[in-house]
């Protein structure tokens, strides 16, 4: 049975999460431009090209609605390797389907299968490292920015080769095979027991608004990747240039991801890391919105990265630290509300662009932006107080033993 320590520990588990993520997000980054090639084969219409989006983001949302039961009655070993295995049936399906409804078979397969591997690999590092969990769970999304930046690249490198870019999605699936080979005997952490306070099977109100927070602050992120490249066209450069320019996004969210790592080595600054990443996602966006020329708005989406990078694993944290002992139902419904979001947001930005024009319907992101800032205040002030100690000992009496200060 696994234990919290003190320390920082990257065992079995830690590292077997970190490589697991790092390939969901490899498939992850590589479906987006994969379903414009396989457009060009099938010959589908715009509008069904964003219906794989949303089958995807459906599969995500019924994983959320499904994987606090299926976490009460499997292993996490079970989920794990279970969840493995769909996501790579649904890739396959996706990519050697051949026809529309075999292929969107595939991404609704891939979609609820992946948002399950995702769920119980966040799972696995809250199982394990307990209070250090937000440090775990940036470092496992540096993997993760290392895969967005690459997936997108190999995608077009194998598309114009003669192996065809459907090869890009079994890399994954081999990288699973070594790992399955490697860890099948490791045991992962158990569920931890609930405690008694959660027996009511209700989740904290300051748990419901980080988990919103959680979804919200993705979906920034989603409405820059899915318009961030017409902006670019915007200012002079070609479709395949702004296609291209949007890796400095993701060059950024590497690059805040790994800096994030060593802020929050220290426990506590994951609120204030937090409310720096909103700020700089807000100076980065104005700085892409306003700008009428290719360098300050490419620039802009870097520094968007930098404050991107972190505002999902912190805010993820921050739900299932208030999840009162109810982390498996905590990160469940992060999910469900991820994935509606995932499925509206890019759909709200280009009805209003439709209506008002790009850069007025872009207004959405500053909106955004203040709303995580207005969840995450108002999470923080429904947290219970901390527990106080004995009146002996006032030099303790900010201290709470279940986990160390937020800010």
């Amino acid at each position: 049975m696994y234990r919290y320590t003190e320390t920082f520990d990257r065992d079995g588990p830690t590292v077997l999460s970190y490589a697991a993520l790092g390939c969901f997000t490899f498939w992850l980054y590589a479906f987006g431009p994969s379903v414009t090639l396989l457009r060009e084969e099938l010959g589908f219409s715009y509008t069904l090209l964003g219906i794989y989006s949303v089958v995807w983001s459906v599969g995500a949302a019924l994983t959320g609605a499904g994987f606090a039961w299926a976490a009460r009655r499997l292993s996490r070993g079970a989920l794990f390797w279970g969840s493995a295995a769909g996501t790579t049936a649904g890739a396959a399906l996706y990519t050697l389907g051949g026809t529309v409804p075999v292929t969107l078979t595939g991404a609704l397969v891939f979609g609820m299968a992946g948002a399950t591997l995702l769920t119980v690999i966040q799972a696995i590092l809250s199982d394990r490292h307990g209070p250090l969990r937000d440090r775990a769970l940036t470092e496992a999304n540096i993997g993760a920015g290392a895969s967005a930046v690459v997936a997108p690249l190999v995608l077009g490198a194998l598309a114009a080769s003669a192996l065809g870019w459907r090869v890009t999605f079994a890399l994954p699936a081999a990288v699973l095979v070594v790992l399955f080979l490697t860890y099948r005997r490791r045991p992962l952490p158990a569920r931890p027991q609930q405690r008694a306070a959660a027996g009511s099977g209700r989740l904290p109100l300051a748990c419901w608004l980080f988990a919103v927070l959680t979804a919200v602050s993705s979906a920034i992120e989603f409405c820059l990747v899915y318009f961030g490249p017409q902006m670019l066209i915007g200012t002079g450069l070609s479709a395949a240039a702004a296609g291209t320019a949007l890796s400095g996004n993701y060059l950024g969210i590497l690059v805040g991801r790994v800096l994030g790592s060593r802020i929050t080595r220290r426990p506590g600054r994951g609120v204030r890391v937090l409310y720096g990443s909103l700020a700089l996602t807000g100076a980065g966006f104005a700085l892409f919105w306003l700008a009428d020329r290719p360098a300050p708005a490419v620039a802009g989406l870097f520094l968007c990265g930098l404050g991107i990078a972190n505002l999902y694993p912190l805010a993820l944290a921050l739900t299932l630290d208030a999840a009162d002992g109810r982390e498996d139902t905590a990160n469940a419904r992060s999910q469900l509300v991820l994935g509606l979001v995932a499925a509206v947001s890019p759909y709200a930005l280009g009805a209003l662009a439709d209506r008002h024009g790009l850069v007025t319907a872009f207004a959405l992101e500053p909106v955004l932006i203040g709303v995580c800032l207005l969840l995450l205040w108002a999470g923080l002030r429904a947290r219970p107080a901390p527990a106080t100690a004995p009146a002996e000992s006032p030099s303790a009496s900010s201290a709470e033993p279940a986990r160390p200060p937020a800010s």
